[in-house]
């Protein structure tokens, strides 16, 4: 099972591939990655640039409400640049890129949306829990996830 959580590392480590839906979605044909998955426009927090990456929502508490995880930590770049600006835009499916706010959640919160994800998704889990444990460099346990989620809090259209 290792080979396999090694093959999704390296996959999620090659800009090519990682990069190539943000097109799609661009395109307006996000809806061809499903619900469970989602675009994040972010601002650089140092170049002031527009930034995107496609991510795996892990929770939707309510409509107006999405949970992503940062696969690589606090480390990884989007993750970065929300903590220091948090004003986003979330491109969900085929729809119009909605505002939202960015809230990184501390760690009751994270425990709990990841045992709900587990209990909702746990074929998926078992398979992402081993690729995150290997680009985290650590082991996921069922609390106190060393894994940085951000809720992302969509604000009403104007």
């Amino acid at each position: 099972m290792a080979t396999l959580s090694d093959f999704g590392a390296r996959l999620l480590r090659t800009r090519r591939l990682v990069r190539a839906p943000i097109w799609l979605y661009r395109f307006r044909a996000g809806a061809l990655f499903g619900s469970r998955m989602m675009m994040l426009e972010h601002i650089g927090r140092t170049s002031g640039a527009r930034r995107y990456v496609v991510l795996e929502v892990v929770g939707r508490p309510n409509a107006d409400t999405i949970v992503v995880a940062s696969g690589f930590g606090t480390k990884a770049q989007w993750f970065r640049n929300v903590s220091v600006n948090p004003e986003v835009r979330v491109w969900l499916g085929s729809h119009r890129p909605a505002a939202a706010v960015a809230h990184v959640l501390d760690q009751q919160a994270v425990d709990r949306v990841l045992a709900d994800y587990r209990t909702q998704h746990p074929k998926t889990w078992e398979q992402f829990r081993l690729v995150l444990e290997e680009t985290l460099g650590q082991p996921i346990p069922d609390t106190g996830a060393p894994l940085p989620l951000v809720e992302l809090r969509l604000q009403p259209r104007r």
